[in-house]
């Protein structure tokens, strides 16, 4: 029990770190060219990516539909980047 919660935590402080941070990605989308940015095109704060990716987990309970939604969005948004109002896109 411990040890998921203590994963869990880690993982949502490493994407709020990495996205809000001078990067806006973290290693994997830094690899694949890609930045997370407000809906208007800015760098995120470190509250607005904590947002973003406590949202993740109402993705993720969803069976995946959270992220399967961003294939069928105008602005390729995932639910947790329509709640914390981000996007992802090409650097």
């Amino acid at each position: 029990g411990g040890y998921w919660i203590l994963a869990m935590c880690i993982q949502i402080l490493y994407f709020t770190f990495m996205e809000s941070s001078k990067y806006q990605a973290t290693i994997g989308k830094i690899a694949l060219g890609l930045i997370v940015t407000d809906i208007n095109g800015g760098k995120l704060d470190f509250s607005k990516a904590f947002i973003r990716n406590i949202c993740k987990i109402i993705s993720n309970v969803t069976m995946l539909i959270g992220y399967i939604m961003a294939g069928f969005t105008e602005k390729k948004q995932a639910l947790h980047d329509m709640i914390a109002s981000t996007l992802v896109v090409k650097k």
